[in-house]
């Protein structure tokens, strides 16, 4: 869809030289030309870039009229592109660290003062993917970590950002924390990922001495195919996940009683509507209480929800009780 009203103005400008003076061909006198503007959608507003683009005009150079940008713009911007690295990088970490959604993180950018449309916030993920799959390939550096650790213990997990869309799988390795492989794939089964488990495997240039992954049985097959004989451990978080599941369950009981026990705070709420004594903002204070108390969810199934909601529920009564036994 076509941008429907005119776009801001920039407030600020800045004028971008290139840093080598010389041609890294021949090694002669870079000229000035011509300048190319662009503008770019950072954080903090519109930003007006003016390069001063130079170029060798000798047709016996291997650069004969190939333009010399300053170097610094690839650190603001990427090439034809209006969204600044500052814009793209949140909206990744939004998405994969956040998970997400795209009206949330158009919500999120317009917070933060970034005029962009739904749609330019689905180019800014795909940009992303783009950067992180360029920087998990420099596989030198790669090998120069792993080298001193002697051995890989590989991490497979599978994220899918929307329900029917290819699933993003992640190759991590837990030692060095350093993420070896990241590919979208539209099916999931042991044979597909297979192929990216070898290809890891023949990268790291070390021994892979384990594999953790959840409990899916695609995965074990992936493993047993492109690893065989490699230990296969699930994650731990998974076992104490299914182990806690009747506990969870019991809890989520006993928090549903919970609630049916404190309902009616509203009916309070209005009855202390329009006044301003002390009473008054006592009685909304605890109000306030209840309801927070009621709509905060635990994180299972290390903090389970019930017991959290029994905890508060008991710090509330306590406090009005200590103030019937002043007299208040």
């Amino acid at each position: 869809m076509a941008r429907t009203a005119p776009r801001a103005r920039p407030d600020r400008a800045r004028v971008l030289e290139t840093v080598h003076g010389h041609c890294p061909a021949c090694g002669r006198r870079l000229r000035y030309r011509y300048d190319d503007r662009h503008t770019v959608t950072s954080l903090g507003g519109l930003v007006r870039l003016r390069l001063r683009i130079r170029r060798r005009e000798d047709p016996g150079c291997a650069r004969y009229r190939r333009p010399y940008r300053p170097e610094a713009e690839g650190a603001l911007v990427l090439p034809q592109h209006e969204s600044g690295l500052d814009v793209i990088a949140p909206a990744g970490a939004l998405r994969y660290r956040g998970h997400r959604s795209v009206p949330e993180i158009h919500r999120a950018l317009l917070e933060r003062g970034v005029a962009v449309c739904e749609r330019t916030v689905t180019n800014l993920l795909d940009r992303y993917d783009e950067l992180v799959a360029t920087s998990l390939d420099d596989d030198d550096r790669l090998r120069a970590v792993l080298a001193g650790q002697g051995r890989v213990i590989l991490a497979l997990d599978g994220l899918r950002p929307d329900l029917g869309h290819e699933v993003l799988w992640v190759v991590r390795e837990c030692l060095s924390g350093e993420v070896l492989l990241a590919r979208s794939l539209l099916s999931s089964t042991g044979e597909d990922l297979a192929a990216p488990l070898r290809e890891v495997a023949a990268r790291v240039g070390v021994p892979v001495a384990g594999v953790i992954s959840d409990g899916q049985h695609s995965v074990r097959r992936a493993v047993r195919l492109a690893l065989p004989g490699v230990p296969h451990q699930p994650c731990q978080f998974h076992h104490l996940r299914e182990a806690a599941q009747p506990i969870f369950e019991a809890d989520r009981h006993a928090k549903k009683e919970l609630k049916k026990r404190v309902r009616g705070v509203r009916p309070i709420e209005r009855a202390a509507e329009g006044r301003d004594d002390p009473e008054a903002e006592a009685v909304r204070g605890y109000c306030a209480a209840v309801r927070s108390a009621i709509t905060d969810d635990g994180r299972p199934p290390l903090a389970a929800s019930g017991l959290e909601l029994a905890d508060r529920l008991e710090a509330v009564v306590a406090s009005l009780d200590r103030v019937a036994e002043k007299g208040g």
